[in-house]
């Protein structure tokens, strides 16, 4: 067997056709990696839009399909597209379609294999998951150093296979010494066995937030309800020195605060609202609350109406 990436075949029963086709990379509004639709704006190089194709995963000897399935799930959540199945106990699977939730695309294009050996052809560096320790010493990396490993890896032009074990045994000590470093992902030591999908996750989304981050690429959501979207002013000081008035009054008024003996109570207050960052309309409200529960303690009567905040 060639040592291509492309020389990998399937099986009998699968296309013959060369394994992990490059799509070409679309720079613009919107950019397809490997199944995965970015809209975050034009990517800045042809290796951008590239880097999560050169990326597989390989699930060593699974022996549940519906493993397989929620592990397409996850590589296709984080924009990984190329699945390499070494001798799988039953594939293809109705389970691993139910199980992969729309990402049947990545299962289509699974590539099955006999050995490790084949799943590794035309790889510059393997990393395999391991939850023991070893007795031979050997580069071990947590998840995020592993995803910044495989960048490195990719940006230097080389294909990067990340390797997973058995559910019930992992890998082997021959399989992880094909691999030149070893990932172990730090769960709790009381409780420390991941469900194989579940591990595919946790190094999928690290290796996309390292992608994202060497792009420049934001990693979290702005806030819906920023000041300019809820189309408000944030209050003025004055307007903050008029409400904390109405709001010492009002406590004065219902027995809540004691001139006598205020002690730090309103010192308390402003410090509270002063961490809100208070809109205009929401001092509107406030300031409405307060004039409502005076009126209740006076006695006197009122109907909001319509125009009311």
């Amino acid at each position: 067997m060639e040592g291509s990436p492309g020389s990998l075949k399937k099986k009998a029963g699968h296309s013959s056709r060369l394994a992990f086709p490059v799509q070409p990379a679309r720079c613009g509004a919107w950019h397809w990696l490997g199944g995965f639709c970015n809209i975050h704006g034009p990517l800045r190089s042809p290796w951008s839009c590239q880097v999560l194709q050169n990326i597989r995963v390989v699930l060593v000897n699974t022996s549940h399909p519906g493993n397989i399935g929620g592990a397409a799930r996850a590589m296709k959540n984080m924009g990984l597209s190329r699945l390499v199945l070494v001798d799988p106990e039953d594939f293809p699977s109705s389970e691993a379609v139910a199980r992969a939730s729309g990402a049947t695309d990545i299962l289509d294009n699974a590539v099955v294999v006999e050995t490790l050996e084949e799943a590794l052809a035309g790889c510059s560096v393997a990393l395999g998951t391991s939850a023991r320790d070893r007795r031979i010493p050997w580069p071990l990396l947590d998840p995020r150093e592993c995803a910044t490993t495989s960048l490195q890896h990719v940006e230097m032009g080389g294909e990067v296979a990340l390797v997973f074990g058995r559910e019930y045994a992992g890998l082997t000590n021959e399989e992880l010494q094909r691999c030149q470093f070893h990932v172990h992902i730090p769960s709790n030591p009381e409780f420390s066995s991941l469900n194989l999908a579940a591990a595919v996750q946790v190094l999928a989304y690290e290796v996309r937030m390292a992608w994202l981050a060497a792009q420049g690429q934001p990693t979290k959501m702005n806030k819906l309800e920023t000041t300019a979207m809820l189309n408000t002013q944030p209050v003025t000081t004055d307007e903050l020195e008029l409400f904390y008035g109405h709001l010492e009054s009002t406590l004065v008024e219902i027995g809540f605060l004691d001139p006598a003996n205020p002690r730090h109570l309103m010192s308390r207050l402003r410090r509270l609202y002063g961490r809100a960052g208070i809109s205009k309309l929401e001092m509107n409200i406030l300031r409405g609350v307060l004039t409502e529960t005076q009126k209740a303690v006076r006695g006197e009567s009122h109907k909001r109406s319509k125009d009311d905040v």
